[in-house]
């Protein structure tokens, strides 16, 4: 199962953090410190495989890979690959260069909810779901558009004239007996209060 998930830049400031197992915020932030103190004082001709178990506990590994200013890191226990982690590392980092067109560190801060959409279609609840960028990405595109679509879709008028049309159609299809002109005076009687 893998445990963590984490993107920081060369400075140890974290761009990216899910914990599939629960950790007190305070944890997280102390077990980033960690993470990062070993991958910063790490050589650059060294393996991208690390013992985690004094930082995360037993049964820990972690697997890293360095782009450009980022390090991109996955913990996890042994019941995974360590050549598979470091291939869904290629994974997540091949998806981010096609949604953002060659992904830097800004793109992963100001598209925060995408990112995550798409971490979450690769690893959910800490497996392995896809390890295919394109059919991830296909399915953030298909998120994508189905959020467009609700973001046109609206519910609730956003101004006051919109919620006496609201009512007066309301009415005018249940037969409420009601006039538009009584309806529109009885909402004006009211001041604060609008009627859904």
């Amino acid at each position: 199962m893998i445990k963590a998930v984490m993107v920081m830049n060369t400075e140890g400031k974290p761009r990216l953090a899910k914990f599939y197992d629960f950790q007190p915020v305070e944890k997280q932030q102390e077990l980033i410190r960690s993470v990062f103190s070993v991958l910063c004082s790490r050589a650059e001709n060294v393996s991208n495989f690390v013992e985690a178990e004094s930082i995360f506990g037993p049964d820990s590994c972690l697997v890293y890979k360095h782009f450009a200013t980022l390090y991109f890191v996955f913990v996890f226990d042994s019941s995974e690959n360590e050549l598979a982690m470091l291939d869904l590392i290629q994974v997540l980092v091949e998806t981010l260069d096609k949604c953002f067109k060659n992904v830097c560190e800004l793109d992963i801060v100001f598209n925060y909810s995408k990112i995550h959409t798409i971490l979450d279609e690769i690893i959910f609840g800490g497996q392995v779901l896809e390890t295919s960028s394109t059919e991830v990405l296909k399915a953030v595109e298909e998120i994508s558009k189905l959020e467009a679509a609700s973001n046109a879709i609206t519910l609730v008028p956003k101004s006051v004239s919109g919620w006496r049309r609201l009512k007066a159609e309301t009415c005018s299809q249940f037969d409420c007996g009601m006039s538009k002109t009584v309806l529109n005076s009885q909402i004006e009687e009211t001041p604060g209060m609008l009627f859904v």
